[in-house]
């Protein structure tokens, strides 16, 4: 615990992405950058990308309008409400998200105070109780609380101990002020601000083990916490399963910039230029993104996140890359080791020619890039003892599958969410891969190096 403290209270969101001797770019103009936007000017500042005067194809598309999904729907057809109550609900999460991270990162907010270790010493936030307490409020009232089951990642033990009482108020305020501007999207707020026990009674309600019968809802209200005390990747994932089948997904990825482009500058970066540029500014393309797609409908959809007065703009349909060439493909693996042996993986992409550098990074943004083209691969084989959680996994897979790509364990099976809260009878790990040559290639590898291997 307070190992845990330490590093995250000592690494500053420039050191965290400095650190990396390739920035020299970002070294030399960080100091001009801190001290521009303390400067009482910076306001209204000049674009320190002012020379790209180019607009991108996408961002001429963005209008306003008051469609919340673009899913291709006929009357009578299922989980549209479902589906456009969950985007909003990931959409104000994601705002809260935000907000939190703001606090804690940039305006002095106490780490101490506001992360919390859990029994395994990985990190817990007010955002992973708030969002939690925000989306199962959201989705109680839309379809009545008797009617919505929750699988979710947090309960309410450690928020309820006595010595956790300046946590759960800063909680119950994030929920309120989350609330009091939800009307933004399109969702009714509560008359009056929820009490303590309401948001306690919010969190708890999310207590199914799943099943394989009936509906429920699978949350993951801060995918990536690690990540989301770094300043870095971060997601919030919500799914609906029915009768064991992942039928919905919404992913939302704040810090994921919606242009690919943005990739090639570390996400401290992108967040100083995002506090130094008009969110309307051409040059600004920064923002972070909403993924979501409907089972079946073939088609996986991305929006950009909600900023500054505008109102919702129009999502854009995403597809897998076509790249099946293992020399030009790029993989994800998870940043964490604890979880995941990067030494197998790293075998793996040698043995079929990936030569690419990978793209590490936390959470589910991995399922992001896969669908969003930005990469081809993503690889996970977990240690012995490791249990794969189905909010880890729900959201991105459909959104994958929908946008053409596929998701297997390694043994080329349909991952199973009918199980309960863990993805039972897993073969050895989780491919996803944009197309079938480099799913096939991925898992001959895995056969041909398994036997040799220490997992």
């Amino acid at each position: 615990m307070t190992a845990l403290r330490s590093n995250l209270a000592t690494k500053s969101p420039q050191a965290l992405f400095l650190n990396n001797k390739n920035n020299n770019f970002l070294k030399t103009h960080l100091k001009f950058l801190v001290s521009f936007r303390n400067c009482p000017k910076s306001r209204n500042p000049i674009c320190c990308l002012s020379n790209c005067d180019q607009k991108t194809e996408f961002s001429n598309e963005m209008e306003k309008n008051s469609n919340w999904v673009s899913i291709e729907s006929e009357v009578g057809d299922k989980y549209v409400k479902e589906l456009e109550v969950a985007v909003k609900a990931v959409h104000v999460a994601c705002l809260l998200c935000q907000k939190v991270q703001e606090d804690l990162i940039f305006n002095g907010g106490d780490v101490v105070e506001n992360v919390q270790a859990k029994d395994d010493n990985s990190p817990v936030t007010i955002a992973d109780w708030s969002v939690q307490a925000t989306v199962s409020w959201i989705l109680s009232e839309a379809f009545g609380p008797e009617n919505v089951s929750i699988v979710a990642e947090e309960d309410i033990e450690s928020l309820s101990k006595s010595d956790a009482r300046s946590i759960l108020s800063s909680v119950v305020k994030t929920v309120n002020d989350s609330l009091s501007s939800a009307a933004r999207f399109g969702i009714k707020p509560p008359v009056t601000n929820l009490e303590t026990a309401q948001v306690l009674e919010a969190i708890s309600r999310c207590n199914s083990t799943g099943g394989p019968t009936g509906r429920f809802w699978v949350l993951d209200p801060v995918d990536g916490t690690l990540g989301f005390v770094r300043g870095d990747q971060y997601a919030i994932a919500l799914a609906l399963v029915e009768n064991g089948e992942v039928v919905l997904g919404v992913l939302g990825c704040p810090n994921y910039p919606m242009n690919k482009e943005w990739l090639n500058y570390q996400n401290g970066y992108r967040r100083i230029l995002s506090r130094l540029t008009k969110p309307d500014s051409a040059s600004w393309d920064g923002n972070g993104c909403v993924l979501y797609a409907k089972k079946g409908s073939k088609k996986a959809w991305m929006q950009p996140l909600l900023s500054g007065d505008k109102g919702v703009a129009s999502a854009r349909q995403i597809r897998v890359s076509t790249i099946d060439n293992p020399v030009l493909a790029t993989f994800c693996e998870p940043v964490e080791k604890a979880n995941s042996s990067h030494v197998f993986t790293q075998g793996l992409a040698h043995s079929v020619g990936l030569r690419n550098r990978p793209l590490r990074v936390y959470s589910m943004v991995k399922y992001a890039a896969i669908a969003r083209g930005d990469a081809e691969i993503f690889m996970k084989f977990a240690r012995a003892g490791y249990k794969e959680k189905i909010w880890d996994h729900a959201a991105g897979v459909v959104i994958i599958e929908e946008a053409g790509g596929i998701v297997t364990d390694a043994g080329g099976r349909p991952l199973d969410f009918s199980k309960g809260m863990y993805l039972q009878g897993l073969d050895r790990g989780i491919i996803a891969c944009a197309g079938a040559s480099l799913h096939d290639k991925i898992m001959g590898a895995v056969d041909a190096s398994w036997n040799s291997s220490s997992l």
